[in-house]
């Protein structure tokens, strides 16, 4: 209940405000469930759970919701079930990192320079069982920081490009996920420093 929550707050370290949302697997992983071959698996994702557990989370406990990993590998349909289910946050990384890298507009000298860079820099964290395929989608991110100086170094219009393709994915996940006109919204409730 909200006033059990409320009588556990002292434990907490002093500037420390407590639990806002609650996180739950309910079919789907960070990044998705990566193929040997470097697709991803469909998923089915518990809407039904989801629904349930962030409704518990407000009305029993008094917290914002329920948290929606792994979320930027789901088909376009499914994203305006979030906001209907009461889910308090839905997480996308992937999917912008796969649109930049993915993309016809990222040079394939650069992606086989990046492969050859996690292979040796991060051999250790590869399992007996993947593929390259697997390997290289697991540990791609790690090329935002190792790559960043020749990313940022991109042409113009490969840079451009991106930006159009990204702007594209916003657009569809604002509308998708209800958050379009909420300016006056996010100025008055986040305070920025």
């Amino acid at each position: 209940s909200v006033d059990t929550l409320r009588s556990i707050q002292h434990l907490l370290p002093a500037g420390v405000t407590g639990i806002s949302k609650v996180s739950v697997q309910t079919g789907t992983t960070h990044g998705g469930v990566v193929l040997p071959d470097g697709s991803i698996a469909t998923v089915n994702v518990d809407f039904e759970t989801l629904e349930l557990l962030s409704r518990l989370a407000r009305e029993d406990w008094g917290l914002g919701g329920a948290v929606q990993h792994g979320a930027s590998t789901l088909p376009d349909d499914a994203f305006g079930v979030f906001p209907r289910d009461g889910a308090l946050e839905v997480h996308l990384a992937t999917g912008f990192q796969n649109i930049i890298l993915d993309g016809p507009f990222f040079p394939k000298a650069l992606t086989t320079r990046i492969h050859q860079g996690l292979s040796q820099k991060y051999a250790g964290e590869r399992t007996a069982d993947q593929t390259d395929q697997q390997f290289f989608y697991k540990t791609r991110k790690k090329s935002f920081g190792d790559f960043k100086r020749e990313m940022w170094a991109l042409p113009e219009d490969n840079r451009a490009a991106m930006r159009q393709a990204l702007e594209e994915r916003f657009s569809l996940l604002f509308r998708e996920l209800k958050v379009v006109d909420t300016t006056e919204l996010v100025a008055r409730h986040v305070t920025v420093s």
